[in-house]
């Protein structure tokens, strides 16, 4: 079982490779190539037990976590875990934002959010933090769908545990992963009231 930083670990190994890990030919590739960067040798099956392609109960060594991390820029595991400690890039912090908050909004009130590159919703809002979907463009979202959060912030994705579509559930849904919302409007009669 990985750690916390372990799971970091892999991500910024991927990010540094530019390749997600998720094939027997990836392991095999990127083998060769920490040999490559880091002279040190790890083997495509103890590469697949870290990312969990096979199943394994056993722990991951140090030496094999000290390869990765210095493939990703650090002297050894430790010195990539005291990274992690002090960087800000991870610190929980509170921020100011643009937001719309269910708490905030009147039953049947009307609001739009977008993000890039073209995807527009208007939500109808229905009281009790849920949503129905009244227009769409360019979204995997359809007209009718319905959804419940708490709130929408500029910059930030809209993460949603599911999408109720046609009496069904959908999987979890990201709108704006790469780049947030950036767009939020409350609808106020025939005037546009844009937040931010």
């Amino acid at each position: 079982m990985n750690t916390p930083e372990i799971e970091e670990l892999k991500t910024l190994v991927e990010n540094k490779y530019r390749r997600r890990l998720s094939t027997t030919t990836d392991f095999e590739e990127f083998s060769i190539e920490l040999k490559r960067k880091t002279t040190k040798e790890l083997s495509s099956s103890t590469l697949k037990r870290i990312w969990g392609y096979v199943n394994d109960s056993h722990k991951t060594r140090k030496y094999t976590l000290d390869i990765l991390a210095n493939y990703v820029g650090h002297d050894n595991f430790d010195a990539y875990v005291a990274w992690l400690k002090t960087s800000t890039r991870y610190n929980s912090s509170f921020f100011n934002a643009c937001q719309i908050l269910s708490s905030e909004l009147q039953q049947g009130q009307l609001i739009e959010i977008g993000w890039r590159p073209n995807r527009l919703l208007q939500l109808r809002y229905l009281g009790s933090s849920r949503y129905e979907v009244t227009e769409a463009k360019n979204s995997k979202v359809m007209v009718g769908d319905r959804f419940i959060t708490g709130c929408f912030i500029k910059g930030q994705p809209l993460i949603l545990p599911f999408i109720e579509r046609d009496g069904e559930k959908t999987p979890p849904f990201v709108a704006g992963r790469n780049s947030g919302l950036n767009m939020l409007v409350i609808l106020k009669g025939d005037s546009i009231n844009s937040l931010c």
